[in-house]
């Protein structure tokens, strides 16, 4: 899925669309999920130097990044949606602290504090950014402008005062588990323990609300709100890894074996522990099926989902 420029977004079953181009989006996931790659192959570091590059030439003169390109190389957009800047800054911070050369830890922090100004109104974007970010102060403790970004976008994350929708918004999107993680991340940086229990909190609602006979019902790509139906499709694989990566940071953060089982569950998510049974992910191929519907998977294995399939079995491993 990936040539000289960068990572495929979308596949013909296991075929990149070429015609589809290229996304930071992408790109960034790939480097997160390398970065978090203990002692990789020579060709893991090959793929990270390249993804790297693809956000070194995404970034404009602002700081912020360009999203979309085309497989001729040129950008076709002028700036990138919020959440494409906040999961660049995620990958950048990621790379800067876990880059497997020195040179990627280096250009991946050179990057990142180019980015100045990074405001949203999205939660979700802010949580990237916060994951990001502290993922650099976890590296160096001291760095100012990490501190600042996450200080600053932490304040875009609450829990509303309800116990039957404590949810920031009206109805559940997509990642969303990046938010309680992101709370969970910032507040034990700060450290802040009421941030910490309100990030355990909404994850643990979450959790109860995407649960469904013991296996996990993700939210469906067109959202969730109560009174609509469940288990709802098509359900798709970066909603079991954003679960996967909360509930890891959860165990780690309290030693509860509960948050461990979670991860489990979502990693048998993929293998058929879901709403009808089939498995999304394919062990000849590497690849993940693009959705779950009520009766089949989607065939086509695009780049994110993969990533997805692939950051839950890196946790998979270490659980093993």
């Amino acid at each position: 899925m990936t040539d000289h420029r960068g990572l495929w977004e979308h596949a013909l079953y296991t075929t990149p669309r070429t015609d589809h181009g290229y996304c930071t989006d992408d790109n960034a996931r790939a480097l997160i999920v390398i970065s978090r790659r203990p002692d990789p192959s020579p060709d893991l570091v090959e793929l990270a130097g390249i993804y790297l590059t693809f956000l070194q030439h995404a970034q404009l003169p602002n700081g912020g990044f360009i999203n979309r390109r085309s497989s001729d190389g040129s950008w076709s957009d002028e700036v990138g949606s919020d959440d494409s800047q906040g999961r660049a800054l995620w990958a950048l911070g990621s790379v800067a602290r876990h880059g497997p050369t020195p040179w990627m830890r280096e250009v991946g922090l050179d990057i990142f504090d180019k980015q100045r100004d990074f405001r949203s109104p999205s939660p979700r974007a802010n949580a990237f950014a916060v994951l990001g970010a502290s993922e650099v102060l976890l590296a160096l403790p001291d760095h100012r402008l990490a501190r600042q970004i996450l200080e600053r976008c932490v304040g875009h994350l609450f829990v509303r005062d309800d116990a039957v929708w404590p949810w920031p918004e009206a109805r559940l999107a997509y990642d969303n588990a990046r938010i309680p993680e992101a709370l969970l991340a910032a507040g034990a940086l700060v450290p802040n323990d009421d941030l910490v229990g309100a990030g355990l909190r909404l994850l643990e609602w979450l959790v109860g609300t995407e649960t469904r006979d013991g296996q996990f019902s993700f939210t469906p790509a067109g959202g969730w709100a109560p009174g609509e139906p469940r288990p709802g499709f098509d359900q798709q694989p970066v909603e079991a890894a954003a679960m996967a990566d909360a509930c890891s940071r959860a165990w780690s953060l309290t030693g509860d074996s509960r948050w461990k089982n979670r991860v489990e569950r979502a990693a048998r998510w993929f293998v058929g522990a879901n709403d009808t049974g089939l498995a999304l992910y394919d062990s000849q191929t590497g690849g993940c099926g693009d959705g779950l519907g009520p009766h089949y998977t989607n065939l086509n294995q695009g780049a994110e989902s993969t990533l997805a399939a692939l950051a839950v079995l890196q946790h998979a491993d270490t659980l093993r």
